[in-house]
């Protein structure tokens, strides 16, 4: 009787009516565009917009803050859309679209509003303020706002050039560096809520502030933010599945290995006494690996049936596709050793860390270095 009692109540009765009316905003919103852009869409296209509406309303229920986050941006990028009044030339025209939520003004912002973030969160970290670690907090969940509107809007100013240019913002370098920093700080966010945990973000964030880095150079150095048109095998609807799941992937195993290097501060003694004791830090560095793996195999096995579609076979040796084997393979064998060997300790804590340099490689090294049939990636 008493575990009967202890049972938490079915999802459906702990809903609240804004989890309901975030619910009936994703799938109006949803069928809207279906009814407007569907001409656009192929069948695989329409299956992910429908499957997007109960997926996306999981999502909100499952992490609340994501309800807002979701709203707020989506609010703001329809804001900003209305301003175009069909002309890209708006964009030096209209004042806030010049300045605050067109797709680069966007984008900036969230770089400038990572950057705060990050010095906030060491601020509050060697001065042992919780008002400078909640402001790191304030500071990071409104990059992430930016950087969405940034690529909402981004997504309708490639159409405002051309209908046959139009494409989901995740195709390039630029692109998908923005991406990495929202998915990366998002799973940060949840992390920190769930453990209470706000120091461990002066480490995270020390990998996003690298990842924004490199989106500045690449925009004031080479023009990145330019929007081009997709090479032929970018063409596909399995790249709005396998993009963002492979960068769900790299956002895990990064935060892992900030972690990681947090975890071989304190265990020598270095930031201890301000830091979340050792096996705090060793459950969200195993957690955040375990979760960017499963997507990570998830994203491979979608890349072997892209390439399949595109080139003709489901593998072929392609660098990108090597590395990605080698990164699958580093952390399928630091999950072994941890779950079946029940490793734990510095030894993991070395291994992510070093597992961020392999990771590094095969996101950009490959497209520096190497060539083949991933060369639409190179700098």
């Amino acid at each position: 009787m008493e575990l009967a009692l202890n049972q938490p109540a079915p999802l459906w009765k702990r809903l609240s009516w804004f989890d309901w009316l975030f619910a009936v905003i994703i799938a109006t919103g949803s069928l809207f565009a279906l009814s407007r852009f569907g001409d656009f869409m192929d069948i695989y296209e329409k299956a992910i917009l429908l499957a997007a509406i109960p997926a996306m309303a999981l999502f909100g229920w499952f992490w609340k803050p994501f309800r807002v986050l979701f709203l707020v941006s989506a609010g703001v990028a329809l804001f900003a859309i209305s301003q175009y009044q069909g002309s890209l030339a708006r964009m030096e025209e209209a004042f806030f679209l010049k300045y605050l939520i067109s797709s680069q003004a966007a984008i900036m912002w969230m770089c400038a509003l990572f950057g705060l973030a990050t010095l906030s969160y060491w601020a509050g970290l060697l001065a042992r303020s919780g008002f400078l670690l909640k402001t790191g907090s304030t500071l990071t969940w409104s990059a992430v706002a930016m950087g969405l509107i940034g690529l909402m809007v981004r997504w309708y100013e490639s159409y405002l050039i051309g209908a046959d240019i139009g494409h989901i913002p995740v195709s390039n370098l630029y692109e998908v560096f923005v991406l990495f920093c929202l998915i990366t700080a998002m799973m940060y966010l949840y992390y920190e809520a769930r453990y209470q945990t706000r120091q461990m973000g002066a480490f995270v964030l020390l990998v996003i502030s690298a990842a924004v880095g490199f989106i500045l150079w690449y925009s004031l150095d080479r023009g990145a933010q330019e929007i081009q048109p997709l090479v032929p095998a970018l063409k596909s609807w399995w790249m709005k599945l396998h993009v963002p799941a492979n960068f769900i992937g790299y956002g895990g195993f990064s935060i892992a290995a900030m972690l990681g290097t947090g975890y071989l501060l304190a265990q020598r003694g270095i930031l201890a006494s301000r830091l979340p004791k050792l096996e705090v830090i060793d459950d969200m560095m195993y957690k955040s690996i375990a979760i960017g793996f499963a997507f990570f195999t998830i994203s491979t096995i979608l890349g072997a049936m892209w390439a399949a579609e595109a080139w003709g076979g489901y593998w072929s040796w392609d660098p990108k596709e090597t590395w990605a084997l080698i990164v699958w393979l580093n952390y399928a064998a630091w999950l072994h050793i941890r779950l079946v060997k029940g490793l734990r300790g510095p030894m993991l804590a070395w291994w992510a860390v070093a597992g961020l340099f392999i990771t590094t490689f095969a996101f950009i090294g490959v497209n520096m270095f190497l060539s083949g049939l991933h060369s639409y990636g190179t700098l």
